[in-house]
């Protein structure tokens, strides 16, 4: 049974923490004289209650292992255009010269590796899913190393580990300028800061270098939405959107967005079990953990979180952020994904880490595959989880279409088929005739049309 602990429990808590990891030193010095950001105070109610026991207990099936490496990843082609492209529908992935993300704490990949619930608040920037620099392709999937893999000396892949609620230099983020706990209407911000960063960057060619920028928020929003209806609105979701991503139509030439769709978050209220850990989930997303089922504002939230998605389709569906040289793109790949389930039909806890809301690097590769999938799909066939269970495998850049596809959806294309994962093309798939691939084209319209 864990025990509730006492305030002399949390002051000696925290002092393990300034001796485990000393760079807290800043952020617990503002915790204890009640200054603290909003996730900071989240993380301290999750372990109030914790043993010492609890706080210190080790979970090594939540770590990679030093020793692990992926088998190699080839393509036919993987060289980058003659000549540097100036349409943004003629971008290789061997063209792109600068990687950089923003978002929140899904993206600052926090407690993505860590051993224990003490190793929440670091943020695992260097494993990140989708700008993560860490080893090689082979250590650890992230869209950055897939990159890496097509133009070696892409800048901006995020080098290091970072904690929350310290300040670090670009030396250890790199491009990823997300900031964990922020909601929408902080993104403007952190646009603001790349652009600036981006233009006054020693080595890169702000003008003629093509840049690869993405973008997951909104979740967080959600999970505060009962706290305040009108700041966490989807109007005011689609307001701040739309704002960053005018800024950087406007200011910043060459650059592909992936705007990658929010996940269903209901069905991560399944992601339970009875462990201390657990009780962060409900201090990091209470709006949507702390409702009972079937209760009204559940269903609310349920319908906001929907809403939420069909209100991105509307406004990126469109050529309103299209010109020759720059493009959003919305990625959907995570618009229907439920939870890894074992064979059991239980959710795979080895995907989560300790607060039971957060991705650990197995779930950052999964992201990682699949945002690059959706890179080189068209709207209209762009590959949709159902469910993380089963390993996402990559495909390599079509022969007859080795570029970033960012032609917009046409208004009112906004519901795309699920293409199952078994229709997706495999590297060997893409050497087959012209004629099977034409088959696997129908397959997939059948199943879609079957699925309606």
């Amino acid at each position: 049974m864990i025990m509730k602990t006492t305030e002399v429990d949390r002051n000696h808590n925290r002092k393990n923490m300034l001796s485990a990891y000393p760079d807290f030193s800043c952020s617990w010095s503002f915790v204890l004289a009640g200054l603290c950001n909003k996730w900071w105070w989240q993380y301290e109610e999750g372990i109030r209650h914790y043993s010492q026991e609890a706080l210190h207990k080790e979970f090594p099936e939540k770590t990679r292992p030093g020793n692990f490496t992926h088998s190699p990843f080839q393509c036919p082609d993987m060289s980058r255009s003659p000549t540097v492209p100036s349409s943004v529908e003629l971008v290789k992935a061997a063209d792109i010269k600068v990687i950089a993300a923003l978002g929140d704490s899904l993206t600052t990949a926090i407690g993505a590796n860590a051993t224990n619930v003490l190793g929440i608040p670091i943020e695992f920037r260097h494993v990140s899913w989708s700008i993560g620099g860490h080893g090689s392709y082979q250590d650890v999937i992230t869209l950055a190393n897939i990159v890496r893999l097509f133009n070696p000396n892409v800048l901006g892949a995020a080098p290091a580990k970072t904690v929350h609620g310290t300040s670090a230099p670009l030396s250890e983020t790199g491009f990823n300028l997300a900031v964990t706990g922020h909601n929408t209407f902080n993104l403007p911000g952190q646009t603001r800061h790349l652009i600036d960063t981006l233009r006054n960057y020693e080595g890169l060619n702000f003008d003629e270098d093509w840049k690869l920028l993405t973008i997951l928020i909104g979740m967080n929003d959600i999970c505060d939405y009962c706290k305040d209806k009108v700041l966490f609105s989807v109007d005011n979701y689609i307001h701040y959107m739309t704002n960053s991503l005018e800024m950087l139509m406007n200011e910043v030439p060459r650059m592909i967005v992936n705007v990658v769709q929010i996940l269903p978050m209901e069905t991560l209220r399944q992601v339970q079990r009875p462990t201390p850990g657990c009780l962060l989930q409900r201090a990091f997303c209470s709006c949507l953990i702390k409702p009972g089922a079937g209760s009204p504002d559940l269903k609310e939230l349920v319908e906001i979180n929907l809403e939420f998605q069909k209100r991105l389709e509307q406004l990126l569906y469109s050529d309103s952020f299209f010109r020759e040289d720059f493009a959003v793109v919305l990625q959907p790949f995570m618009k229907h994904a439920d939870p890894p389930r074992l064979p059991s039909g239980k959710i795979d806890m080895t995907f989560f880490t300790h607060d039971c809301f957060h991705f650990t690097i197995k779930g950052h590769e999964e992201l990682a595959k699949g945002l690059w999938n959706n890179m080189f799909q068209p709207d209209g066939g762009k590959f949709m989880v159902s469910s993380f269970s089963d390993p996402i495998e990559l495909i390599c850049p079509p022969m007859d279409h080795p570029y970033i596809y960012t032609r917009p959806a046409k208004t009112g294309q906004s519901t795309i088929p699920v293409v199952p994962r078994s229709a997706v093309p495999t590297r060997a798939n893409l050497l087959l005739s012209p004629l099977v691939v034409l088959a696997g084209i129908l397959s997939w319209s059948i199943t879609a049309l079957a699925s309606l």
